[in-house]
């Protein structure tokens, strides 16, 4: 069992990667099953066996990428090495992740990465502190995340032109008073 689970796991990446390459050339709109099969030297009926349809795919990866982001993210002490880390991940899977923004139509990226990135918050200083987060807190991680991923959005699109490094700084900068107060008693900051 777990030798299958590691060979579709195996194959979904070579359909990620076969995607990649497509994405490179052309905008997802453009892209068909048919040529994300002959690239990756499988079938329609592998794909369809691991995904729904191209979005399906983009989904997938999207959250492994993101969820290895989120891991680089949690190895920084502090909120700006961690967005600092994150970025350097992003940076390297840059044409993906611009491709996937821009093709935002069929499925919100947006909306699921302000999800992960405000629960990965939340679990942090809960976890910290030992308490839930109180209701205004909440809202003012939300109000934060929202922006974070705006901005992070503009970066990749190539709209903000600026280092991970300065980008993890006004991002960090940005964070609203009562919430850096609550991030620097926890020391995440």
């Amino acid at each position: 069992m777990g030798q299958n689970v590691q060979k579709a796991e195996q194959m979904k990446y070579r359909l990620a990667d076969a995607m990649k390459q497509c994405m490179a050339k052309m905008p997802i709109e453009r892209i068909t099953v048919r040529q994300i099969v002959e690239l990756s030297g499988t079938t329609r009926q592998t794909f369809y066996r691991h995904f729904q349809d191209k979005y399906d795919l983009i989904n997938w990866y999207f959250d492994k990428i993101l969820a290895e982001s989120f891991e680089h993210m949690g190895e920084g002490k502090t909120v700006y090495e961690g967005l600092v880390k994150k970025f350097e991940y992003i940076e390297q899977e840059k044409l993906f992740f611009r491709a996937a923004f821009k093709s935002d139509s069929q499925n919100c990226l947006r909306d699921h990465d302000f999800e992960l990135i405000t629960r990965f918050y939340t679990d942090k200083i809960e976890k910290k502190s030992g308490q839930k987060l109180s209701e205004h807190l909440h809202f003012l991680l939300e109000m934060y995340c929202q922006g974070s991923v705006y901005m992070t959005i503009q970066w990749v699109l190539g709209r903000k032109k600026t280092t991970p490094r300065e980008l993890a700084k006004a991002l960090t900068e940005a964070v609203p008073a009562e919430l850096k107060a609550v991030f620097e008693k926890l020391q995440m900051i």
